[in-house]
């Protein structure tokens, strides 16, 4: 039953009309300015990766249709620190998507420019975000039921409308395996399931390069030369770092992730060739058995 609607003055291009449906199958939130259509959007993408870290200190920015970087925290200002420090550029204009309650520390960081959106804010946070008119969005759902209600994903095209189930897919320790002779550490394995669980989330083709818990490098949505794009951007950072692919690599990837001193490498399985040539280089490399395509 539809309650509610929200209704824009055009929908992701000026010539077109649009509006957001509210009903009682959707999660609960309040927005203290309404947020465009185009930027409802891009908070949804960023809600979708942060439930993946709902019991963690966690935080993203999100412009478009794009996750620009994500980082894990012991403090919610440390992951927030993290994901500046990844992406500056972006983060002046991006919106910021957290895990847990924001204080005065993390809302500093945050500009007119931005939207943040979490769980909870602390009397002095508001304060802070409204003297520079900042728009905020507090979750009331808990995130972590947020995936009870991810729907169907639903295109309608002039083929038809295609429906499919919504990606929940989750790391099986009986497709999960070190498939290299180098054996990874279990900082690397940490940092390898945050990579990919980021990816997941990244368009396809989906590159993203990690360390310390937080990206170093997103690529997405490219059809070629996706690890030499991560590389380039994370330059100095890949060192040591884990890659993550939401599709399997080639042998030139091997060849090129080596040139940036990649550690460890994840995908969904890898080739005879791909793996000795890992070897070659002592990369670890695991394969999860999962492939994550998002178009």
């Amino acid at each position: 039953m539809k309650i509610n609607e929200i209704n824009f003055e055009h929908g992701e291009n000026s010539y077109q009309s649009a509006k957001v449906e509210i009903n009682d199958s959707v999660i609960d939130y309040e927005m203290n300015a309404q947020l465009s259509f185009n930027e409802l959007k891009a908070l949804a993408k960023g809600l979708d990766l942060i439930s993946e870290f709902y019991d963690v200190k966690s935080a993203c920015t999100v412009k478009g249709n794009g996750i620009c970087a994500a980082a894990l925290g012991q403090s919610l200002a440390d992951a927030v620190e993290k994901v500046m420090d990844s992406n500056p550029v972006d983060f002046m204009t991006s919106i910021l998507v957290t895990s847990s309650e924001v204080d005065s520390e993390v809302a500093k960081f945050v500009k007119e420019s931005n939207i943040i959106a979490s769980p909870k804010f602390t009397k002095s946070a508001i304060e802070i975000l409204e003297a520079h008119n900042v728009r905020y969005v507090k979750i009331n759902t808990p995130l972590k039921d947020y995936k009870q209600y991810i729907p169907e994903n639903i295109k309608q095209t002039a083929l038809g409308t295609f429906v499919q189930s919504p990606n929940k897919s989750e790391l099986n320790k009986d497709t999960f395996k070190v498939a290299s002779k180098q054996k990874p550490t279990v900082e690397q394995i940490e940092d390898a399931v945050f990579a990919w669980k980021v990816a997941k989330y990244i368009n396809s083709q989906a590159m993203v390069i990690a360390k310390d818990l937080k990206t170093t490098a997103i690529a997405q949505g490219l059809q070629t030369a996706s690890i030499e794009f991560a590389l380039d951007y994370s330059c100095d950072m890949s060192k040591e770092a884990i890659l993550a692919s939401d599709m399997p690599i080639t042998v030139h990837d091997i060849d090129v992730a080596a040139q940036g001193r990649i550690s460890l490498i994840i995908v969904p399985s890898a080739d005879k060739d791909v793996i000795a040539k890992a070897d070659k280089y002592s990369i670890a490399l695991i394969e999860t058995g999962i492939t994550n395509i998002l178009f």
